[in-house]
């Protein structure tokens, strides 16, 4: 960094880069121009530090840039929008070897992308260690924002998206357990696969198809397809199990590129979505904001939520993998309440009910504990691997 410098560095990174259309002006000049046809846009921020959020002994440069596209990217799609720009401040020392910021790069723009935006611009500054902060904007495409705050009495939860396996890849880092046994997991935890294409493919098809969301189904019994996808990017075909039994989305729809057509844009109402979260500081954690934000109680079937595939990873790190599912967070799948009037779309799992009154219970059992992640608890800590 310290040889090439600032300038020669930004033009080393945007060489060769397209941008998505809803980039209208991008790096070069003061400041990036972005689409905005609906006259609104969706907006979120994350930041990334090294040995806090990630650490460059588990993960490439390239992982890392995925990562910090993908949390941001997540937030935007449960907000009901689609992605269109990130904005990138990066902060390093000036030895930082070029090949990282290469890695990061290719893994930002792989990632922006696979979620159908580009990275608009953004600031380099010199720091005491690397970090990352990303501002994603999406499109809410002339719909209405899918807050926290609408799940209504007797609506379905379901979840689109694995859970549990980042948290069981942290594990198995910090127990050093990086055996074939765990390469799953690991990938899992240095790069998140949003299935992006499973939410706004639901708001653009509406309720065509899927499982009756009035019979919550064990995990075994699920499978995953949509027919908007195609083959998998190779870059991430580690990170695409398809594992059968898996909460999960398949291979090909965790990889493939977000594509909607122009009139995408029915209301999350008119599908029968009322309340949306991604999957970032664990399930417990998440679900009770919906709880909270809309005044209702929710109870999650502990059956419905069970994966068979984590179990032998917990098994070999005497773990417990309910817990993984259930407070691990990081996974960024997608948490909705749905209407019970029809059928969830394709991808979609049922895993509870939304009843009157307040609070989160699994099985009717109230939790306690750490229901997930908090930025400031143990902050004097070491770092633990997670960017939430």
């Amino acid at each position: 960094m310290r040889e090439l410098g600032e300038f020669a560095l930004i033009e080393r990174i945007n060489a060769g880069r397209v941008q998505a259309p809803g980039v209208l002006l991008g790096p070069g000049d003061d400041a990036a121009l972005v689409a905005a046809p609906d006259g609104r846009f969706v907006v979120t921020t994350d930041m990334l530090v090294q040995d806090r959020h990630f650490r460059l002994d588990w993960s490439s440069p390239e992982d890392v840039g995925r990562k910090a596209i993908a949390q941001n990217a997540a937030d935007v799609v449960a907000m009901g929008a689609t992605p269109t720009a990130f904005v990138v401040a990066l902060g390093c020392p000036a030895e930082t070897p070029l090949e990282v910021i290469d890695g990061l790069a290719d893994g930002m723009w792989a990632e922006a992308a696979r979620a159908g935006a580009s990275i608009a611009g953004g600031d380099l500054v010199r720091s005491r260690e690397l970090v990352v902060s990303v501002t994603a904007f999406g499109d809410p495409r002339r719909g209405a924002p899918v807050t926290r705050a609408g799940a209504r009495v007797g609506d379905v939860v379901a979840v689109a998206g694995r859970l549990g396996w980042s948290a069981a890849g942290l594990a198995a880092f910090t127990a050093g357990a990086t055996g074939p046994e765990f390469v799953e997991a690991l990938a899992a935890h240095r790069v998140p696969q949003p299935p992006y294409a499973l939410v706004l493919s639901a708001l653009r098809r509406g309720r065509r198809g899927g499982s009756n969301p009035s019979e919550v189904q064990p995990v075994s019994s699920r499978t995953e397809t949509t027919s908007e996808v195609t083959a998998g990017d190779p870059a991430t075909a580690r990170l695409d199990s398809g594992a059968p039994g898996s909460l999960g989305t398949s291979a090909t729809e965790s990889s493939a590129p977000v594509t909607l057509d122009e009139d995408f844009g029915t209301e999350a109402s008119d599908v029968g979505l009322h309340a949306l979260t991604d999957v970032s500081d664990g399930l417990l954690a998440d679900l009770g904001h919906i709880a909270s934000a809309s005044g209702v109680a929710i109870d999650l079937d502990s059956a419905a939520l069970r994966d068979p595939a984590l179990e032998p990873i917990a098994a070999l790190l005497d773990a417990d993998a309910a817990q993984w599912i259930l407070t691990g967070g990081e996974d960024h799948a997608f948490a909705g309440t749905w209407a019970p009037d029809g059928a969830l779309p394709p991808g979609w799992v049922a895993i509870g009910r939304v009843l009157a009154g307040r609070g989160l219970t699994v099985d009717g059992v109230a939790q306690t504990g750490d229901v997930g992640w908090e930025s400031f608890r143990g902050a004097d800590s070491s770092c633990d691997g997670r960017s939430r």
